[in-house]
């Protein structure tokens, strides 16, 4: 068992650093319900990252996408890995245009929205472009006041940010009203995964996330995993871990991206489809409508003019 206790103890009683992002309260990580006061919805914004790279973190944005499409939903897939995205790859197209044209001011949103399978659409990321890895102020305004307009005929917005800490991808993060955590059964994976929470919770006050476990053995394991991350952010970190779930380890999966297809599209009895569909299915059921974290145009364009410049 991956021991996430040591060298803790110091940081028990240290005070976040201050931050100038706003946060609201995040549907589905709260332990008690708010208002029952129902409301228009906006579209529901999940920042799916990871501490680690190879924990199948793109092709669970992926299928959890094409899922949330056979049940209805619009789904919009942001491939926020701005200087190395590979969602494109990883789906078998080959857009003309990406994020990139968008950023320079070449284009705009609408121009570079693709057609996924199943009912998805997808905003690609360029591949090998440094800049985009460290995004001026200017260019997240004009970027986030596009996908605000975007959104706005979007059931989900699935946001497949980079692995790891970086500034870009905890913007990515604090911006969504909910923040999913893959990580696989591996310890380098489970440390990482503590690491991106102990950020999380220590420099931007996230007080909520949900784990999901990718590569399961069984669900035993999945569980297990979650109860090593529970265990250390309950003891030292002010953050509240919901478990989501787990996807079976599938042999399937990996024959799917050989061959540039989604487990859930090429073979739709896997027991990693079903995993699949069981969460999409499971998250519509707990689609937290009477508990909005707010205005996603306000809320995001708090944190753009919070950023220094």
């Amino acid at each position: 068992m991956t021991d996430l206790r040591r060298g803790e103890t110091e940081t028990m009683g240290a005070s976040p650093a201050s931050r100038n992002v706003i946060h609201l309260p995040r549907p589905g990580c709260s332990r008690t319900e708010g208002s029952s006061t129902r409301r228009k919805a906006h579209a529901r914004v999940m920042a799916i990252t990871s501490g680690k790279g190879g924990v199948g973190k793109t092709n669970i944005v992926a299928n959890l996408g094409f899922a949330f499409g056979n049940l209805g939903r619009k789904v919009l897939v942001l491939d926020a890995d701005l200087g190395l995205g590979n969602l494109d790859v990883l789906l078998g197209i080959a857009p003309k245009f990406n994020i990139s044209h968008v950023i320079h001011g070449e284009k705009e949103l609408s121009d570079i929205l693709v057609d996924g399978p199943g009912k998805m659409k997808i905003l690609p990321a360029s591949s090998g472009v440094q800049e985009l890895t460290q995004l001026s102020h200017e260019q997240k305004v004009r970027f986030l006041t596009a996908l605000d307009r975007l959104i706005d005929d979007m059931d989900i917005l699935l946001i497949d940010t980079a692995a790891g800490i970086s500034t870009n991808v905890m913007d990515f993060n604090v911006t969504a009203h909910e923040i999913i955590v893959v990580v696989s059964p591996e310890p380098t994976a489970i440390t990482d995964a503590y690491a991106l929470m102990k950020v999380l919770s220590l420099k931007y006050a996230e007080k909520c996330c949900q784990l999901l476990v990718n590569m399961a053995a069984s669900a035993r394991e999945g569980e297990e995993v979650f109860r090593q991350l529970e265990l250390v952010t309950e003891r030292f970190l002010d953050i509240h871990v919901d478990y989501l779930g787990c996807v079976l380890n599938d042999e399937k999966v990996t024959r799917g991206v050989k061959h540039q297809r989604l487990v859930c599209d090429l073979f739709p009895q896997s027991r990693a489809s079903r995993c699949f569909t069981q969460l999409a299915e499971r998250m519509v059921k707990t689609s937290p409508s009477s508990r909005p974290k707010g205005n996603t145009n306000f809320f995001w364009h708090h944190l753009v003019r919070s950023t220094p410049r």
